[in-house]
């Protein structure tokens, strides 16, 4: 089994940033891919941000360009700074890892923290 615990979320001003952290233990074996989504009410849930352990990111459109993923392998844990946040971006930012043990992968889920943009 995986363990994600997720830190840095709260209550932030129009125009703020925030950095979400997720640290991974347990059965880690291989991380492929670590990466954040959001929920919004009445909303399915959205790819926020995704990094594979080779490097390469990925982003949905609606925060390119304020949002930055980051990893660290050796601490197995991803990083999300979000600047210039908007109200539209309120909702729970969930934790996502990709893990490869032997020839299968397994997606593990963090329990969620409550991102507030609001003035």
């Amino acid at each position: 089994q995986v363990q994600l615990v997720e830190s840095g979320g709260g209550l932030v001003q129009p125009g703020g940033s925030l950095r979400l952290s997720c640290a991974a233990s347990g059965s880690i074996f291989i991380i492929k891919t670590m990466g954040w989504y959001r929920q919004a009410p009445g909303k399915p849930r959205e790819l926020v941000a995704s990094m594979h352990s080779g490097g390469m990111t990925n982003y949905g459109d609606s925060v390119k360009g304020r949002f930055t993923i980051s990893r660290d392998n050796a601490k197995n844990t991803v990083y999300l700074q979000m600047n210039t946040l908007k109200s539209e971006d309120t909702a729970v930012y969930y934790c996502n890892t990709e893990h490869l043990v032997g020839l299968k992968t397994y997606n593990y889920w963090g329990q969620g923290t409550q991102v507030t943009v609001s003035s």
